[in-house]
């Protein structure tokens, strides 16, 4: 597995995680508990992060050689939740092993 492809999976499971956060614990104390300051806050992170994940699928993108669809498909994924984790795992079962002596 190439470093980039590392370091995509590291920042795809980050996003992932940041947006799980603003859904499940940032919004619900905004509209339930009146803390507007978390959604700020984790909003803000989640936003680079957001963008962080597609700079890094582009150059990806470019140098492991991926199709257009499975691009569009990382791209569909970091805004459904779960989804960067579920392309992840589908990433690593297409992923060729190797096995070291």
């Amino acid at each position: 597995m190439s470093s980039m492809l590392k370091i995509f999976r590291s920042v795809s499971y980050i996003e992932g995680l940041s947006f799980l956060l603003l859904l499940g614990i940032a919004m619900p104390l905004k509209y339930m508990f009146d803390m507007p300051m978390m959604v700020t806050i984790t909003g803000w992170i989640h936003g680079i992060l957001f963008m962080l994940y597609f700079i890094v699928l582009a150059v990806v993108m470019f140098t492991e050689k991926w199709s257009f669809t499975k691009g569009l498909l990382a791209a569909i994924a970091s805004v459904i939740p779960f989804g960067p984790f579920i392309f992840d795992a589908k990433l690593m079962k297409d992923e060729p092993t190797t096995k070291s002596l």
